[in-house]
């Protein structure tokens, strides 16, 4: 067993309320399924679960890491056929999907905070359903708080009965935390910390950094990717990107440059996330998936060979849980964090960890490339990538820039993917961005 494993399975079975402190990728879905599950299988005999049948509700922040829970359950449930695992998430019909939860078994409910209360609020018998909850799980708690989901928390918790068994998993304990665990939790639960004792995930990660000019960062990562695939023939790389539309712009262009390419965010639809996803969590290697921060924390993706970040993290924690996409379960991997001269300060931030200044590998002059793939790439996905971009800078909480010069990196920035002007942005874009007067 892991860590968290050992600490709390215990616990869970004796019916304590526990709050965990416990990194992502130490083996937590498990800790707090499999006790979930023994717990359900003890407390009624299989004819009574569709009289009203949920009995474990999961909660986690995203739709990618709630899929990945219920996959899990139904894993570990391959032998109990009487029970089943079900999710309420967005990016699909709710009305399908209520009635799914109705009539398919259902001991274990996985969902998002939005969705669970929408369901609540107008899936007829829904409310009723809930009502047979004996435990409660609240995965990524700091998390879900950070995404502003507290009073969606409160709302489901008034619907949830007071008399059941609370589990509160989390990478970090801020007050937000606290605040919630008095409002969920019993006044005698355990409090379990496996951080102070546990390898960081990212130690056992080799990580680099490299500050390149502006209209060299594309032609770095061209090269980072290209030395990675020769020495790596099971190459399996994830590079995160600022925002969605960049990460689609992106990916759109080392499509066209010939790479093996995949991308995953919040633009494109849960349908379509859910099998990009699977493919790149079963492929063997040989592929690389460009991604916003929906892969960031607790998507279990194995044998990941390189985490590249490009531009610099919203924040210090983000860096950390990206990089933990990589050298999981003990095994080792590789990081590169990629930042223009302007974003070198965000280096403090990470003072405490191991990360060395890479040597810069031999750029190529790309300009011709990508002259010749840009016309090919729809125009809008490049409008987006350009108006994100600004967007994602003018507010970035990290770094103390001014407008008029994120303006002028940013003319900076589309020249360095070959273009000769950035693109025509509308009045009331810039308006909303606080640009007015500065790009118009």
């Amino acid at each position: 067993m892991t860590m968290v494993q050992e600490a709390t399975l215990p616990l869970i079975l004796k019916g304590e309320d526990v709050l965990a402190k416990a990194k992502t990728g130490t083996g937590k879905t498990i800790a707090f399924l499999l006790p979930t599950i023994e717990t359900i299988l003890a407390s009624k005999n299989a004819q009574t679960y569709h009289e009203n049948p949920i009995r474990a509700l999961v909660i986690c922040p995203t739709r990618e890491l709630a899929m990945q829970a219920a996959v899990e359950a139904q894993t570990l449930m391959k032998f109990h056929n009487e029970l089943g695992a079900q999710t309420a998430i967005g990016g699909n019909s709710s009305v399908m999907e209520a009635k799914k939860i109705k009539l398919q078994p259902c001991q274990i409910l996985v969902g998002t905070p939005g969705r669970l209360l929408d369901h609540i609020q107008n899936a007829r018998g829904f409310a009723d359903q809930l009502k047979s909850v004996k435990i409660l799980i609240l995965d990524e708690a700091d998390t879900l708080l950070d995404m502003g989901f507290r009073q969606n928390l409160t709302e489901i918790l008034k619907a949830l009965p007071k008399k059941r068994q609370t589990l509160l998993f989390s990478a970090t304990i801020p007050k937000e935390v606290h605040s919630i665990s008095q409002l969920a939790l019993k006044p005698d639960h355990k409090f379990v910390d496996t951080v102070g004792q546990d390898t960081e995930t990212h130690a056992m990660v080799n990580q680099k950094y490299a500050v390149v000019p502006q209209e060299s960062q594309f032609a770095v990562l061209y090269s980072i990717l290209k030395e990675h695939i020769a020495v790596e023939p099971k190459y399996k790389v994830l590079v995160f990107c600022t925002t969605a539309n960049i990460t689609a712009y992106m990916a759109a262009l080392y499509q066209k440059l010939g790479f093996n390419i995949r991308e995953i965010h919040s633009r494109k639809t849960q349908t379509y996330r859910t099998r990009v996803s699977d493919e790149f969590r079963n492929c063997k290697g040989g592929l690389i998936m460009f991604t916003s921060d929906v892969s960031a924390r607790g998507i279990d993706y194995p044998d990941v060979t390189l985490v590249v970040q490009i531009g610099v993290p919203a924040a210090r924690e983000q860096y950390i849980h990206r990089l933990g996409r990589t050298g999981r379960a003990g095994k080792e991997g590789q990081g590169v964090l990629i930042l223009l001269p302007w974003e070198e300060p965000f280096l403090r931030k990470l003072k405490d960890i191991s990360i060395g200044r890479m040597e810069t590998p031999k750029v190529l002059d790309l300009s011709k490339k990508l002259r010749s793939v840009i016309s090919d790439i729809d125009q809008t996905i490049g409008t987006r990538a350009y108006q994100s971009w600004l967007g994602y800078y003018t507010t970035a909480k990290s770094l103390s820039i001014d407008k008029h010069t994120v303006v002028e990196y940013s003319r900076k920035y589309w020249a360095s993917l070959g273009f000769s002007s950035a693109p025509a942005i509308p009045r009331l874009t810039i308006k909303k961005m606080g640009l007015a007067g500065i790009l118009d």
